[in-house]
């Protein structure tokens, strides 16, 4: 499994103090999961030596360009030289706020491995769309452009309902079960003998007291945490919680 922190735009120095109370725990008690935090940029320098081989760090985005005239992006290769070993491309937040369609996601998502970055690339629908009976039609576009070339080496899918992002929402565990098997049967035909040992993270308003039981659904490869991941007591929780 792989708990992954996005921090989304929080975090300045004086954060890097619940990163180091998180590392000493997992010094002190090893998780059984790999762990994961991706702060904004400009902490990615200063957060990477503080984690130690417990702690992985990532980026929240990055461009799909290697360099260039592109003022105020950030490229992959960046990402990489100031300590990131991950990156996150396609958050809802992402395709909602900065209009970035599928297409863009599967080059970003080529430009992280082009760094030698892994990805996590983000994937899940709306509430109307939900309602609608719609989810899997939306989420399988999605997944249909995800970049020639993935494996379960370099790339994990994280399913996030938008409508449970931040509301203190979820779906019901049967939901959960229903579109992460739907998730597993579109990599196993899209990747074949690869697609079966993809991980396939939840995301969405997880915590300390929906952790354990979310982490029971079959195909449910570890969670995509967003503000429990801010405080090192509230994600240690969570990381236990496998």
């Amino acid at each position: 499994m792989l708990i992954a922190g996005n921090w989304k735009m929080n975090g300045l120095a004086s954060s890097l103090a619940e990163v180091k109370a998180l590392r000493q725990s997992l010094e002190a008690t090893p998780a059984a999961c790999d762990v994961l935090i991706c702060p904004p940029t400009t902490l990615i320098s200063r957060l990477a030596p503080e984690t130690g081989p417990k702690i992985a760090v990532g980026a929240q985005d990055c461009a799909p360009k290697s360099s260039g005239a592109f003022t105020g992006d950030i490229a992959a290769e960046m990402l990489a030289d100031a300590g990131a070993s991950w990156v996150i491309v396609g958050h809802s937040e992402r395709r909602q706020y900065h209009g970035e369609t599928d297409s863009l996601i599967a080059e970003k998502t080529k430009a992280g491995w082009r760094a030698g970055l892994k990805v996590i690339v983000c994937v899940g629908e709306l509430e109307a769309e939900r309602v609608s009976g719609k989810a899997e039609d939306v989420v399988g576009k999605q997944l249909s452009f995800l970049a020639d070339g993935a494996t379960a080496a370099n790339m994990v899918i994280a399913y996030e309902p938008v409508w449970a992002i931040g509301t203190g929402r979820i779906p019901t565990m049967e939901d959960i079960a229903a579109m992460h098997g739907f998730i597993r049967k579109t990599l196993a035909a899209k990747f074949p003998g690869e697609g079966d040992n993809m991980l396939i993270q939840y995301g969405g308003s997880v915590k300390p007291d929906n952790a354990a039981e979310i982490f029971k659904v079959k195909d449910v490869g570890g969670a995509l945490v967003g503000g429990a991941s801010l405080k090192a007591k509230d994600f240690l929780a969570i990381i236990r919680a496998v």
